[in-house]
């Protein structure tokens, strides 16, 4: 029972990690875009585009993080993994413990991350004052779309001010959701000790 419930969650997790992936490649390829803008720009016009540098580096910390969790599920992050094929091969049991004990670390190292960003995350959405008067400043007149502004230019922010600025909290939410279900990936891999990649043929996880 526990485990068939374990397995409705996964597949839940799965389906939300391959979202979060096709969001960040719909980022990646507006980055893209903005960038070829810019060249143009630069090239054709000589006038460089404004917050190009910024929109970057915001973009790369959503990419990063929105396809992390797709990234664990398909065994793509970046590891040395030579010893670990030779025991595959060669020790096949004590392949499958050291790397179901890997994951349960590499579960453990994610869920600190997130502990250690949520606090950031709380901070910067709680900034913008978005369902409270601040006690300084402009005030709520009730007014959704003006009081919303007003909120968004109180936040936390990241950029140049007179260039280009963006409120922090997304990308911290963005850090948190990658790394909240990047552990919760590595938990599934370390209990149950399923290939999450999926078959060409039939779509399925590999058993």
């Amino acid at each position: 029972m526990i485990v068939t419930t374990l397995r409705k969650i996964q597949g839940w997790v799965v389906t939300t990690a391959i979202l979060a992936n096709v969001t960040g490649a719909l980022v990646l390829f507006a980055l893209v875009i903005i960038m070829n803008m810019d060249v143009i720009s630069r090239g054709v016009f000589h006038a460089p585009m404004r917050g190009v540098v910024e929109v970057a580096i915001f973009s790369l910390i959503l990419i990063v993080f929105l396809q992390l969790p797709d990234v664990v599920r398909t065994n793509r992050l970046t590891r040395s993994d030579g010893f670990l094929m030779y025991l595959a091969l060669t020790r096949p049991r004590i392949g499958k413990v050291l790397t179901r004990f890997i994951d349960a670390v590499s579960c453990l190292f994610m869920a600190l991350i997130v502990w250690t960003v949520w606090p950031e995350f709380v901070h910067a959405w709680e900034s913008c004052y978005f369902f409270s008067a601040p006690d300084i400043g402009q005030q709520p007149t009730g007014a959704f779309w003006p009081d919303l502004k007003t909120a968004m230019n109180r936040c936390d922010y990241f950029g140049t001010p007179g260039i280009l600025t963006a409120p922090w909290w997304p990308a911290r939410l963005a850090i948190a959701f990658g790394a909240f279900f990047s552990a919760v990936i590595f938990f599934f891999k370390a209990v149950l000790g399923d290939d999450l990649t999926l078959k060409p043929q039939t779509g399925k996880a590999w058993k």
